[in-house]
């Protein structure tokens, strides 16, 4: 068998760490064959809660699983790390301003940024899934010169994986036969989910989604608002944020980033802009990627429509507007 790799996972006692440590350890992400060391890193008041946590990894006999280290030190839980899973952030409260929520989250970002600077493997992948998750993946990178820029993702696949659901229930189709829905922008209420390069299989035959569905009013309207608002309408239902699914979507996430993309397939990750497709320069943007040897690249000259643009430009001013707010809290630190 191989060497064990040591994997971080923030925010570990948590909600979405609960569905997510179980899924890592089982092998769904690195692979079947690939032993793994579990850092669990959490804040002083979550010690009872992660001690909980760390007996019933133990309870369920996972054969991958060698080692877990429950911590509360950053420099302990990033040390010699291979992939990070960054989950803990300061969730919004009632009331609060996003220049409150960045300003916050800045200060957890910069923590740990500094110890994957300082301790983790320099081909480290960090996924942030932590709200604001596009800027706070701009932030902790700052804050770890030493790890190139494009080791550090965002999470937009649950946006991804939401809208492929949704297609996937309006045609009665499963969710196998749904191809190449992207996610732009930010994960935010900005975002703009496009089924128009994606690809739904029918009857056998792959067909572009715009044409099985046939309905065009439907794809510019209430398919975009359902997804983008699913994580309010979760809330609403069960009167928690998305775990288990957001669970599903880190996995599923970093499974592709490790062990690459399908020829032709392509997945939605935020990742620092080059201006591809007219979006803002340097900040984290998700676009469509293919991924090989465990490198993202942007999938070029998608054809873009006016609409499309438009909803780019949204999307992207308010990431620009993020990164301005988030980096005037670092000059001010």
């Amino acid at each position: 068998m191989a060497e064990p790799i040591r994997v971080v996972v923030t925010g570990a006692a948590g909600q979405i760490a609960y569905s997510l440590l179980y899924m890592i350890a089982r092998g769904e992400v690195f692979g079947k064959d690939q032993p793994l060391i579990l850092h669990l890193l959490d804040i002083p008041p979550m010690v009872g809660v992660l001690e909980g946590v760390v007996m019933e990894l133990a309870d369920c006999a996972l054969p991958l699983l060698r080692e877990v280290v429950p911590t509360t030190d950053p420099l302990v839980g990033f040390k010699d790390v291979s992939a990070a899973f960054l989950v803990g952030a300061m969730p919004r409260k009632e009331g609060m301003e996003r220049k409150d929520l960045l300003s916050a989250n800045v200060k957890i970002f910069k923590v740990q940024g500094e110890a994957l600077d300082k301790v983790a493997k320099k081909d480290v992948k960090v996924l942030v899934v932590g709200n604001p998750a596009n800027t706070n993946a701009l932030v902790c990178s700052n804050y770890a010169p030493s790890i190139p820029k494009e080791n550090f993702s965002a999470m937009t696949r649950l946006d991804q994986n939401r809208a492929a659901s949704q297609l996937a229930n309006k045609m009665g189709v499963p969710i196998t036969s749904v191809s190449n829905v992207i996610i732009w922008g930010n994960h935010s209420s900005t975002q703009y989910p496009d089924a128009s390069q994606g690809t739904i299989l029918i009857n056998g035959e792959w067909k572009p989604i715009a044409q099985a569905v046939n309905d065009n009013a439907y794809l510019q309207g209430s398919f975009i608002e359902t997804v983008q608002k699913r994580g309010a309408a979760v809330i609403g239902a069960r009167k928690m944020s998305s775990a288990m699914s957001a669970a599903k979507a880190a996995c599923d996430h970093m499974h592709d980033w490790w062990n690459g993309t399908a020829p032709g397939k392509f997945v939605s990750m935020g990742v620092f802009s080059d201006g591809s497709y007219g979006s803002p320069k340097g900040v984290v943007f998700s676009f469509p990627v293919e991924i090989k040897n465990k490198q993202w690249k942007i999938v070029d000259n998608l054809p873009i429509t006016d609409f499309a643009k438009g909803k780019l430009n949204v999307t992207g001013t308010e990431l620009q507007e993020e990164k301005d707010e988030a980096m005037s809290v670092l000059d001010s630190n």
